[in-house]
């Protein structure tokens, strides 16, 4: 995935999930036993919102104590995997020319990287957190214009340092550690780490003993229970649409399941001879994707998972992403681009179990 000047990149799907009754619902509270909190804040480049019920009884701390244990824990993922903060563990990673040096890392790093090389696994390579070199070079990095498109030359270049096998992950001991084995190589973790931020958000309220609630970190989400009306944290996926507000297409529950979208439709560059570019690069063909999926949303059991996913599934396009869906019996839901300029829709055997 691309980075941008942002601690985190991730494409916020800003009209493709609406929560309603989580976020629209709650505001109705008809029990004064079980208000609804929320707490909003900023991390990884983007916003956070959570959504929780209280106990009634004032056993649990009060919400600014709650929110800084929410902070805290969001700084340490920062610290931990932020390509932005030059002391972060990834950054140190980034910077390190010697070539099978074992670094030590911290257990969530450690988590973190060898989901994102199981997930390169499963999408048949589609996931890279090493396709950083190839973003930069088609204008998508933090230097975003380019004067020219890559030449084969460039490209060639830019693809010797990239590829997951060039990673070496260690978790074997009481102490993980990562290596490369091309001095330049460089890990780029945002593709899955918002939705470990997820989790580990919701691993934190579960400390409490806080079983109703619903965390949502630029677009990747987890619910979990109940909102106060007693009805699950339902979540509403939209048409995209240039013009906010788009159709709603479809509402799913979230009972301690998570979601994550992604989707290109908001962040391309037009060449000069008009030709649409994402910002997503096929680690394959080295080239922007092309291909008529405009966004494609997972639930899974954590967001970690989903978040991982969506990236990788929306690189393999439509056809393979569905095809891979039902092989491992995933729960995708697809925008599919008609060559009318409208969108259809379509959705795995797993997904459609969700809406019975």
């Amino acid at each position: 995935m691309p980075f941008l000047s942002n601690s985190f990149y991730r494409p916020i799907i800003g009209c493709t999930v609406a929560i309603f009754s989580a976020f629209t619902l709650s505001a109705c509270q008809p029990e004064k036993q079980q208000q609804t909190i929320t707490l909003q804040g900023e991390t990884m480049g983007t916003t956070y919102t959570v959504k929780y019920l209280s106990d009634g009884q004032d056993k649990l701390p009060p919400p600014a104590e709650i929110q800084k244990r929410i902070d805290d824990t969001l700084k340490e993922v920062n610290r931990q995997m932020s390509t932005y903060q030059t002391d972060s563990e990834i950054s140190q990673f980034n910077q390190l020319r010697t070539v099978n040096q074992a670094m030590p890392i911290s257990q969530d790093f450690a988590y973190v990287t060898g989901e994102a090389l199981r997930l390169n696994k499963l999408t048949h390579g589609a996931l890279d957190v090493t396709v950083g070199p190839l973003v930069n070079l088609w204008g998508f990095g933090p230097q975003k214009e380019i004067t020219h498109e890559p030449t084969a030359q460039e490209i060639q270049h830019a693809s010797e340092m990239v590829g997951t096998e060039k990673l070496k992950l260690s978790k074997d001991g009481q102490q993980p550690t990562l290596a490369k084995t091309h001095p330049e190589v460089y890990l780029d973790l945002s593709s899955i780490a918002k939705g470990f931020g997820v989790d580990k958000t919701a691993a934190e309220l579960e400390k409490l003993n806080i079983g109703n609630y619903l965390v949502e970190i630029g677009g990747e989400l987890h619910g979990k229970g109940h909102n106060a009306q007693g009805n699950p944290w339902r979540i509403g996926i939209e048409q995209p649409n240039i013009v906010q507000g788009g159709a709603t297409q479809i509402t799913i529950p979230l009972d301690n399941k998570s979601l994550a979208t992604s989707g290109d439709y908001r962040i391309f560059h037009v060449d000069k001879s008009g030709r649409r570019l994402s910002h997503i690069i096929n680690p394959k063909t080295k080239q922007p994707i092309s291909h008529n999926l405009a966004s494609i949303s997972v639930v899974a059991e954590n967001a970690t998972l989903a978040d991982g996913l969506s990236t990788g599934l929306f690189v393999l396009g439509e056809t393979e992403a569905l095809k891979l869906a039902e092989q491992e019996n995933l729960a995708v839901f697809l925008i599919i681009r008609t060559p009318q300029g409208g969108y259809h829709t379509e959705m795995s055997s797993a997904f459609k179990k969700l809406l019975n």
